[in-house]
C-alpha cells in the first residue's frame, strides 16, 4: 500500500529544492551577464505569483445586476444603459422588490461599468425607477465620467503592459531553466 503522507511530503520537498536551485541559478545567470538584483526579484515574484483573490464575487454582482433588470427593465437595460437619478438606491430599498444588499451590490456594478460613464454626457436626463426623467447630468459630472473612463483605459495599458512583461520574463526564465 501507497504511503500518500510520505509522498506528499517527498513531492514538497522536492518542489522547494527545485525552487532554491531555480533562484540559485538565477542570481548566477544575473551576476554572469551582470543583470541587476531587482530584476532576479522581479523573476521571482513572477514565478511566486499568487493568483489574487477578487475583492467581490463578480458572478453575485452580476446575478444581483439580473434581479434589477428583472424587477425594473425600464430602468435597468444593457442595451440602452442610461444615467440615473440622483439616490436612486434609495427609492430601490423603499419600494422592496429585490433585496437592500442585493441593490447595493448591483448599483456598484452597474455605476461602474463603461457603459454607464460614457452615458453620462451633460444635458442628457436621468432616469427613475419607473424609467421617467428625474434631473439631468451636470458638466461636472460629466467630466468626472470621461475622466473614469481615461483612468480605466490607463489601468488596462499598464495592465496589458505588465502581463506582457510577465510572458518575457516567464520565457527567460524557462529559457535558464532548459540550458542545465
Amino acid at each position: 500500500m501507497v504511503d500518500v503522507e510520505f509522498l506528499c511530503s517527498t513531492t514538497r520537498q522536492l518542489f522547494d529544492q527545485l525552487d532554491s536551485m531555480l533562484t540559485r541559478l538565477e542570481q548566477q545567470r544575473a551576476q554572469a551577464e551582470n543583470v541587476s538584483q531587482s530584476e532576479v526579484i522581479k523573476v521571482n515574484d513572477v514565478v511566486n505569483k499568487a493568483p489574487k483573490a477578487k475583492s467581490k464575487n463578480r458572478a453575485a454582482n452580476m446575478a444581483a445586476l439580473q434581479q434589477l433588470m428583472e424587477a425594473y427593465p425600464k430602468t435597468f437595460d444593457r442595451k440602452n444603459v442610461r444615467p440615473l437619478k440622483i439616490g436612486i438606491q434609495e427609492d430601490l430599498v423603499a419600494d422592496e422588490k429585490v433585496a437592500k444588499n442585493k441593490i447595493k451590490r448591483a448599483l456598484a456594478s452597474y455605476v461602474r461599468s463603461l457603459n454607464y460613464y460614457r452615458s453620462l454626457r451633460e444635458g442628457v436626463e436621468r432616469i427613475d425607477i419607473n424609467g421617467e426623467p428625474a434631473g439631468l447630468v451636470t458638466k461636472e459630472e460629466s467630466d468626472h465620467a470621461k475622466d473614469k473612463l481615461k483612468e480605466i483605459n490607463k489601468a488596462r495599458q499598464e495592465k496589458r503592459k505588465e502581463q506582457e512583461r510577465e510572458e518575457r520574463l516567464s520565457q527567460k526564465l524557462e529559457m535558464l531553466v532548459s540550458r542545465k
